[in-house]
């Protein structure tokens, strides 16, 4: 969930299967060690050591050790949004959502619409359940071991 939540267009997110974490390396970084010109990391600071030579390991490998870790573009967190509004029992509540889900800006009306309506704390936890499954289909289907130890937000 921790890879989906800090999604960066400059960095790629990983799961290190040796290490059994997620990790990421700088765009820029990991084309240039994919192209041979590791040179320009030479003489990098003690404390940026640790970041070139994880780029390193993610460029290198051949598909053994590092897996892409969920795309959180794969999540669609819009078809959660409509998923949640049908779930809700009450209808003048779920009219107002859906409304502000049409057109431009519908995530930030929606979430506007949540906090004046007072169902932004059922949202989010339903939001959560949805992607610890979502986690935990993409942990089953690429053989990583999870753990649940995400207490308060669903079974």
């Amino acid at each position: 969930m921790e890879a989906i939540e800090l999604d960066s267009l400059e960095y790629c997110t990983y799961f290190d299967r040796q290490k059994g974490e997620i990790v990421s390396g700088e765009r820029t970084m990991l084309g240039a060690f994919e192209e041979g010109d590791e040179e320009r990391f030479a003489d990098v600071p003690d404390w940026e050591k640790g970041v070139v030579e994880t780029a390193r390991a993610i460029a290198d490998d051949d598909g053994s050790r590092f897996i892409h870790a969920p795309d959180p573009r794969e999540f669609h967190e819009c078809r959660h949004m409509e998923r949640f509004i049908r779930s809700l029992a009450d209808e003048e509540a779920a009219e107002q959502l859906w409304r502000a889900i049409k057109g431009r800006g519908a995530c930030r009306h929606f979430k506007d619409t949540l906090y004046r309506l007072g169902l932004q704390d059922q949202w989010y936890q339903y939001r959560d359940e949805a992607m610890k499954q979502f986690v935990i289909e993409w942990a089953e289907a690429n053989g990583v071991a999870y753990e649940d130890d995400l207490p308060g937000r669903g079974a």
